[in-house]
């Protein structure tokens, strides 16, 4: 039997051994996530399960990104946590179902190329907040039942033997990698804790897995319009984190692996998988970056890694609970520090001394923000605000003009830099009405005329002018800025405007 096969992907070959291993490693890591994140939100520990088998399956068979794995997350069950406590499960199932309906009609839409105006530091600080976040997360497992810290054996065991799953995952690809070094130190710690019965925190102890076939469920809540408006806000914002978390996690991904995703494919899918979650038992999700990092670090890079992780938690569900229940938990926090560890963006320590200011301060912001208030999307859309704020400040300042008499007494304004709301107050200063000779061009070969305001800029200068009696000619316009005057003709005056020279009629015969 060969090797290698396509599945779905058909230009992509597909290391079936790696696929299968790495798979098995990301369904052990998905057990404690789904059940924290369950709990997290106030509901039953195999909601949560339920989600991240359906949300994994639908999403890898169908999604934008071959490797990815969506799952139950942390950022989901902070948004459900208060509809859940309200108002009750049915109604979070219903919110994951419209929530799952919004996503799809966001990736028919395209709205996937928003994530374009994501710029790099925004990322840098997403993907370092992820990191310190899953660093923390794993910190309550060296806590007991009761929240207080280990102490003693308990505690020495335990670190223990994170130290020792940290140093498989570490050192066992420098000597092979044959097989996934994350389940190899999952299976070293299991074996090591029976065959010396070592008395550690396992599985277990957090919550029974056992369960069977998602049951189909449709939720029962009143169908009026009173209940659509009290799932709809956080629905609404469901989608967004989700759809944001998953783009990123996407693009990030992308990197890693020096292929591209589809970010509209991914919407879609991860909406189908939502509608299918919500009605099949489970609190929904996105995609993780921390599972996603472990899949394409052992070398997963199709899709069948994505549905062997899902397949396989199913699985554990139904008939292996008994068994997953015995895993220590110390192998799979020491497999999510090694995570969060390479997770984070170490790089971007290097650039605080080499970048702009203004990107170091987004991206600091945007790690506090994600870190401390566990809000993904919030932290994303206040990086892009400030960055676009910071942006325009700087083109604000960029506007010039170059100033000459030519020979026939007509005085030339060479505008360089972008016309815009920003630099209309610099651009109006640039110009002396009264001295001025009887007739002047403002030429913006160099410049664009890019909105509302600039428009109204341009007509208050040759207002000024027209009252003292003086012409004045708009020079050079590109295509695109006549355009825009053009349909602004009807709601502001422009007096003057003058053809462009030859070669520019030529382009814009082109563009046209």
């Amino acid at each position: 039997m060969t090797k290698y096969f396509n599945l779905f992907d058909l230009s992509q070959k597909v290391d079936v051994k790696t696929e299968v291993l790495s798979g098995l490693t990301v369904a052990l890591a998905l057990i404690p996530e789904a059940v924290a994140f369950a709990l997290i939100a106030g509901l039953s520990p195999l909601t949560g399960l339920y989600a991240a088998f359906m949300m994994g399956f639908i999403t890898s068979i169908f999604g934008g990104r071959p490797g990815m794995i969506s799952g139950a997350t942390g950022a989901v069950a902070v948004v459900l946590v208060v509809l859940a406590q309200t108002y009750g499960v049915e109604y979070i199932f219903a919110t994951v179902i419209l929530a799952g309906l919004i996503q799809v009609t966001a990736g028919v839409l395209k709205l996937g190329k928003l994530m374009r105006l994501v710029p790099h530091p925004v990322i840098f600080g997403f993907v370092n907040g992820l990191a310190i976040i899953i660093f923390m997360s794993q910190m309550e497992q060296f806590q007991d039942a009761s929240g207080a810290w280990l102490t003693g054996s308990p505690m020495y065991i335990f670190m223990g033997l994170v130290l020792l799953t940290m140093l498989i995952i570490w050192g066992l690809p420098k000597l092979s990698k044959a097989i996934p070094a994350s389940l190899v130190a999952i299976l070293s710690i299991f074996a090591v804790v029976v065959a010396f019965g070592i008395d550690t925190k396992t599985v277990g102890d957090i919550a029974s897995i056992q369960g069977g076939f998602p049951p189909f469920h449709i939720p029962v809540i009143p169908f009026t319009l009173e209940s659509f408006l009290i799932i709809l806000p956080y629905a609404s914002i469901m989608a967004g984190v989700g759809l944001i978390e998953s783009l990123l996690t996407l693009n990030i991904i992308d990197e890693i692996t020096e292929t591209r995703g589809q970010g509209n494919r991914e919407a879609v899918a991860q909406g189908a998988a939502n509608i299918l979650s919500g009605l099949f038992s489970g609190m929904g999700g996105c995609a993780m970056i921390g599972q996603s990092l472990i899949n394409v670090s052992s070398g997963a890079r199709a899709r069948l890694s994505g549905i062997v992780a899902s397949v396989m938690l199913l699985v554990f569900i139904m008939f292996g609970a008994s068994l997953i229940e015995k895993l220590p938990m110390a192998a799979l926090t020491g497999l999510m520090i090694m995570v969060a560890i390479g997770t984070f963006e170490w790089a971007s320590l290097r650039t605080f001394t080499k970048m702009p200011k203004s990107d170091i301060f987004v991206m600091v912001l945007v790690t506090l923000v994600t870190a401390v208030l566990h809000n993904l999307a919030l932290a994303v859309i206040v990086g892009v605000i400030i960055a676009a704020l910071v942006f325009s400040w700087d083109n604000a300042k960029r506007i010039r003009a170059r100033k000459r008499v030519d020979e026939k007494g007509i005085k030339h304004y060479e505008i360089y830099g972008p016309l815009f709301f920003g630099s209309v107050t610099v651009f109006n200063e640039k110009f002396d009405v009264l001295n001025d000779p009887q007739e002047v061009i403002i030429d913006f070969e160099e410049s664009r005329v890019v909105d509302m305001s600039a428009i109204e800029a341009l007509n208050k200068i040759t207002e000024r002018y027209h009252k003292v009696g003086k012409k004045v000619h708009l020079q050079n316009l590109s295509w695109d800025c006549k355009k825009l005057l053009k349909n602004a003709d009807d709601i502001i005056e422009v007096n003057v405007i003058e053809e462009a020279k030859p070669k520019l009629r030529d382009e814009m015969a082109v563009l046209n």
